[in-house]
């Protein structure tokens, strides 16, 4: 691993730590006065929006590694795989989902994405970090670092099921571990097949930015929406 690569890890774990280290003290002591939603919200947007930079200076001239050089997907093929990865990445989650109720009797749902979401709701900006600035990251992290040094070593399976692993761990969402898992392979079979690390950071773009539009933007009206049809049903039922 290089030592670009390192410092991509370092910013990373960095930011992480800082957003309840160092910059939520930081709103207090400067009298912030909002809701907890607020405090968290506003603290994401502003402690991950700095590491995104930071980790996207570092990337860009860190550059590629020769193995994903050779035989990389044109432009066309860039643009088709990045949207088949996004109907792959949804495929995969459900896929996890179904095993999880089945045989590990986990209900679909994510408290871990639902409290995202209330902050998300609290303080709106904090959508393009969710939807962008994250998976950007995420994929320059897990799959250009990660998987990328580990696939160099131990060729696909391994890179992806450790890479994929860890993506799931630091998450923090155990009970849908495997969804995390299976997501992360999907996103590691993407910059294989294309060599481009842009195609997996398009996918899950479009993963995050679906459930803002849906849980945040649209949240209300879809709430109101399910709302009116229960209230239909019951007064057929009624009926009947």
């Amino acid at each position: 691993m290089t030592k670009r690569y390192w410092l991509i890890l370092i910013s990373f774990i960095i930011m992480q730590l800082a957003t309840s280290l160092v910059t939520i003290p930081l709103l207090m002591a400067f009298g912030f006065s909002g809701t907890t939603e607020e405090l968290f919200g506003t603290s994401i947007l502003i402690t991950f929006t700095v590491g995104f930079f930071i980790i996207a200076l570092i990337t860009w001239r860190a550059g590629e590694d020769e193995i994903f050089m050779r035989n990389r997907a044109n432009t066309s093929d860039t643009v088709l795989w990045s949207i088949l990865g996004i109907f792959m990445a949804f495929g995969a989650q459900m896929v996890a989902a179904f095993i999880q109720m089945e045989f590990l009797g986990i209900e679909p749902g994510s408290e871990n994405t639902q409290v995202i979401v209330e902050w998300a709701t609290a303080v709106p900006l904090m959508i393009i970090v969710v939807a962008v600035f994250v998976p950007v990251m995420e994929e320059i992290v897990f799959r250009k670092v990660i998987f990328g040094s580990l696939y160099k070593r131990y060729g696909f399976w391994i890179g992806a099921l450790l890479s994929g692993l860890i993506f799931a761990v630091v998450h923090m969402d155990f009970k849908n571990l495997l969804v995390y898992l299976t997501m992360g392979i999907v996103f590691a079979f993407l910059y294989v097949k294309t060599k481009r690390i842009i195609v997996p950071i398009m996918a899950h773009v479009g993963i995050n930015s679906f459930v803002m539009l849906v849980q945040v933007v649209f949240g209300e009206q879809l709430q109101r929406f399910i709302e009116e049809v229960d209230n239909l049903q019951a007064v057929i039922g009624g009926l009947f």
